[in-house]
């Protein structure tokens, strides 16, 4: 004692064993850097998948949970915020790209500031602190399939033919109700009735097919008495 040497006898006492309780326990389950960084992702896409599509809020709980513990556990990691931040800015990219597809743009710009983001995230100048790069890669290479399928479908709905608006009938094909008098008439369309000029007779039952609408009226022309209702026109 008093910086000298002591002897302890410790013979016949009694050894209590001092094990950590359950806090410390989930403490040093959710500080290994791959699992806080598993539950980060966990956390961040249920947040956007519950504001993406809102529902019973399961997503949102589930990713809230996951992202104060992930919070929780980068606490006691040497998280590098140069890293963080590229990784808030890839999250933004991505949920830009979900919500107004860019065609890609957004979504390649979020996957390389994702994937930056978490090779800096943690020092990996400490073996047990990296990230391994198979998680890494996976998550990248994923988002990267998520960005070109959005990418796709935005190209598709370009190409998509019109379905509402005054537009959404515009060739479609009809049925008079009853005879035209003086170049007007009721005709059957898409389950609906609407009123329908023409400049040539039209009788009841004959097909028609809309070439403009000017309000709630619509432009008709006949149909060749050949074609009849056997190729796909449909009251």
């Amino acid at each position: 004692m008093g910086g000298g040497l002591a002897t302890v006898d410790v013979q016949g006492r009694e050894v209590v064993p001092l094990l950590p309780d359950w806090r410390t326990r989930l403490l040093a389950v959710i500080t290994n850097p791959n699992v806080a960084y598993l539950l980060m992702l966990v956390g961040v896409y249920g947040l956007i998948l519950e504001f993406y599509n809102p529902g019973i809020g399961v997503a949102g709980v589930a990713g809230g949970i996951c992202l104060l513990l992930a919070l929780f556990a980068f606490q006691a990691l040497p998280v590098n915020y140069a890293g963080m931040a590229l990784l808030v800015l890839g999250v933004v990219l991505l949920v830009g790209e979900a919500v107004m597809p860019s065609f890609g743009a957004l979504g390649i710009g979020g996957v390389i500031a994702f994937v930056l983001g978490s090779i800096l995230l943690l020092d990996r100048d400490i073996p047990e602190f990296r990230i391994a790069w198979g998680l890494i890669l996976g998550v990248g290479l994923g988002s990267a399939v998520g960005v070109a399928l959005l990418a796709a479908f935005a190209v598709r709905a370009t190409h998509r033919a019109v379905t509402t608006g005054a537009e959404a009938i515009l060739t479609d094909c009809g049925e008079a109700i009853a005879d035209f008098v003086n170049g007007r008439g009721p005709i059957r369309l898409q389950g609906e009735i609407w009123q329908a000029q023409c400049d040539r007779p039209v009788s009841a039952g004959d097909a028609v097919r809309v070439v403009e609408r000017r309000g709630l009226i619509v432009k008709v022309e006949p149909m060749a008495k050949d074609l009849g209702w056997n190729q796909g026109v449909k009251p």
